[in-house]
């Protein structure tokens, strides 16, 4: 089954760290996927950028509204994402656990899945 682990980072937070701070945050990140990809779970991984230049859509009445970001009223953003391929929820429970990304950011795990159910 799928679960995709989204990593929601409070918005601002990369702004506070240094580049070589930075690039040694993505590079864990990097070498918890290189794991992942050996233990065979992998499917897909993206790190996303800033939500400066974000937009959001909405469609009501058949009017698009479109508001660029940054989004004052987030306090978090979705800094990016794996795709694993486990057999059960506590596997991908568990391989959040061992996400870099849970030490400065909240890791959510989440079924994929028809959005009907």
């Amino acid at each position: 089954m799928s679960y995709m682990l989204l990593i929601h980072e409070p918005v601002g937070q990369r702004r506070t760290r240094t580049r070589a701070e930075g690039e040694a945050v993505y590079e864990r990140m990097v070498r918890f996927a290189v794991q992942l990809k050996a233990r065979g779970v992998l499917r897909a991984v993206e790190s996303l950028a800033s939500q400066d230049g974000a937009a959001r859509i909405k469609v009501r009445n058949g009017r698009a509204n479109v508001l660029d970001g940054p989004f004052a009223e987030a306090k978090e953003m979705v800094g990016g994402f794996y795709l694993l391929d486990c057999d059960t929820r506590e596997e991908a429970v568990a391989i959040a656990q061992e996400c870099p990304a849970a030490e400065w950011a909240t890791v959510e795990v989440r079924a994929v899945g028809p959005c009907y159910t």
